[in-house]
């Protein structure tokens, strides 16, 4: 027997709460959106969150540990997207709310199954050897999120300008997220670190978390916050093509989650001793600075050419 879905209204309830507790940056760029686009940001964040803790063995976030079986926590996400995007019911809160924002906006599949293949690459231990591998998987992993994300906020699907600057937004993020997580990462037997990096650094393969190479980790670190900076900036170019609203939110994202890149740069050989955040003064700080920003955002961001050295998402075939 097939139990009825649950309304939209439910759905979104869990969403905001999933968003509340996993992402503090994310919920407070959020409540910046018109309030239809902030339901269907929740609703994708609340399915990119329930993945990732699947793939991670993790809760809201928090927490990761090695999972027992990867190929069997791949599956079942396969599974559960595949289902949420034909329009079936799925039976699982974070998955009806894929397949709920994925029918209102007429979301591209092949978004929601990059993403998917970004876990299937962590499924079977895979790791970077150059920068590009690194690039490559932080599309899959936060690139196409961004992607989806525009689709969220009326971008057209077929508009590959605003879509790579969402991009851009994407890998900005990962790239800070693994700046900060290197440690957390290591414990799990997970390093997305290059191994060209870690050949020109002289540091043997599992090893960049002793004590004798942190000076050299450092530089990584550094290596990657001016990428996600990189990416950043250019994200912040494309927000002319958005309402203000969604400009807002973007750029009041882009400043939050961009601060943690910076103070582990910033904090040097001790960006590891405790998790870099940001606080609630500096997310209030962003909140109103991006209003500036957006209001003037035309002004701020003239058209202007996508860098040429960035790494480019991979095109529809």
């Amino acid at each position: 027997m097939t139990l009825p879905a649950p309304g939209r209204d439910a759905v979104v309830a869990a969403a905001r709460e999933s968003i509340a507790k996993g992402s503090k940056s994310f919920a407070a760029a959020s409540k910046l959106f018109d309030p239809v686009t902030r339901e269907r940001a929740w609703l994708l964040y609340a399915w990119c969150r329930a993945c990732d803790d699947i793939a991670d063995g993790q809760e809201l976030g928090h927490d990761a540990r090695v999972v027992e079986d990867p190929a069997a926590a791949l599956a079942r996400i396969r599974n559960l997207t595949d289902k949420a995007l034909a329009g079936e019911p799925t039976g699982e809160m974070a998955f009806e709310a894929l397949r709920i924002v994925a029918a209102e906006t007429r979301m591209p599949h092949r978004f929601a199954q990059d993403l998917v293949d970004g876990f299937a690459l962590d499924a079977k231990g895979w790791f970077p050897r150059s920068e590009h591998d690194l690039m490559q998987y932080c599309y899959h992993v936060a690139g196409a999120v961004g992607c989806m994300m525009a689709v969220v906020m009326g971008v057209d699907p077929q508009d590959d300008a605003t879509l790579d600057r969402a991009c851009d937004l994407g890998l900005a993020f990962q790239l800070a997220n693994i700046a900060r997580d290197i440690e957390a990462d290591d414990a799990i037997g997970r390093c997305y670190l290059p191994m060209e990096w870690l050949v020109e650094m002289d540091i043997p393969p599992g090893q960049h978390m002793k004590p004798p190479f942190r000076s050299r980790l450092t530089v990584m670190a550094r290596w990657l916050g001016e990428l996600a900076q990189a990416h950043e900036d250019s994200a912040r170019l494309g927000t002319p093509a958005l309402g203000f609203r969604s400009a807002w939110a973007v750029l009041a994202a882009a400043g939050i989650y961009g601060d943690i890149a910076r103070e582990v740069v910033a904090r040097g050989d001790h960006a590891w001793d405790h998790r870099a955040g940001t606080s609630a003064g500096q997310k209030m700080g962003w909140i109103a600075r991006a209003f500036g920003q957006a209001t003037m955002r035309r002004t701020f961001y003239p058209p202007r050419p996508r860098p040429a050295e960035l790494w480019t998402r991979p095109r529809q075939s």
